[in-house]
């Protein structure tokens, strides 16, 4: 089988090279994004492999059956850039990586908490050009804080058991309650209940018609003066320009994102010699309590060896015509 991926980077070559030794694949990577234009590059191959930013709509999906192909691949989780009811109309199998080392992104939500508190990112810069002051750095315990969580799945999992660790109180909502995170003393509330209690407030839930802009003017309205939120799931959990204005009243105290909803035209690529035309990541990024990074939650080790091995491994199953655990279906 010969498979286009899009959207690669040098890392994606590394990894997805060593695990298809034992594979046997015809790999073809395209640094570019999959979109209504870049679908005509496609010549020969049954497969194609995808990242979160590229754009499987139904027109490019209409493009992939005439051109024969029979699968598409996703190297990660979400499949919100997918239009899945197209693919079935075409009779397109779409397959996932739903679990790649949720321990790294969970991790990276709590390190963007760490540094948003005690201000290390600021501390180092200071203590670089030997400034020792500490005015400006002054932080809090997370002990004994609140910390809501939305969505409970295998990351969300994990960075409850993490901030249960550091003794903090954990709210949390989810469709479907975990009763072993129950068993550990996190507590299942409303939304409400998290936006009006929660000192830090951490997404974990996926992008779909039921929580695009979940974070919005009448939420932010709710929380607690001061609040932090962290967002390491999808852009479109959060409504950009109101938590800009959440940013200046003061509500929101702090913000980081791994996330941006219009992430696709500025993250996995160097754009530091250019005018960056996107004015609402750019006045972000001129709070000071803003903490901002491109999409790097999952960059481990371990998740990028899980992400090369499920995704092949998909691949594979469908060319043994066997049962393809990992597919999205309607």
């Amino acid at each position: 089988m010969k498979i286009a991926f899009f959207s690669t980077q040098l890392y994606d070559k590394k990894f997805f090279d060593e695990h298809n030794a034992s594979f046997g694949f015809t790999i073809e990577y395209y640094e570019t994004s999959l979109n209504e234009k870049t679908v005509n590059l496609l010549q020969d191959v049954q497969a194609v492999c995808v990242f979160v930013n590229d754009k499987v709509n139904r027109l490019v999906i209409e493009q992939l059956a005439l051109k024969g192909i029979k699968i598409i691949a996703l190297r990660c989780a979400g499949f919100n850039n997918v239009d899945v009811q197209a693919a079935a109309d075409h009779g397109l199998v779409v397959v996932r990586v739903p679990a790649y080392s949720p321990h790294a992104v969970a991790e990276h939500a709590v390190a963007m908490i760490m540094t948003l508190n005690r201000k290390t990112h600021k501390a180092y810069n200071r203590v670089r050009e030997q400034n020792f002051s500490l005015n400006g750095l002054l932080g809090f315990d997370l002990f004994g804080k609140t910390v809501g969580v939305i969505g409970t799945g295998n990351i969300g999992q994990v960075f409850c058991s993490i901030m249960k660790g550091f003794g903090c109180s954990v709210l949390a909502y989810d469709v479907y309650p975990n009763d072993h995170l129950i068993h550990t003393g996190v507590q299942y509330v409303t939304l409400t209940e998290i936006f009006e209690r929660a000192d830090i407030i951490s997404l974990h839930c996926p992008l779909n018609e039921q929580t695009r802009y979940l974070i919005n003017d009448d939420s932010i309205q709710r929380m607690k003066k001061g609040v932090m939120l962290i967002n390491t799931s999808r852009g479109g959990l959060i409504d950009t320009r109101t938590v800009i204005n959440g940013l200046k009243t003061g509500v929101i105290g702090s913000l980081g994102i791994d996330v941006y909803e219009q992430e696709e035209k500025l993250f996995f690529r160097d754009l530091s010699e250019k005018i960056i035309k996107d004015d609402i990541i750019s006045r972000l990024g001129s709070f000071p309590n803003v903490l901002i990074t491109a999409h790097q939650g999952f960059f481990t080790h371990e998740a990028l060896t899980q992400i090369a091995g499920t995704t092949l491994s998909n691949l594979k199953a469908f060319t043994n015509s066997e049962v393809l655990i990992n597919e999205v279906k309607i």
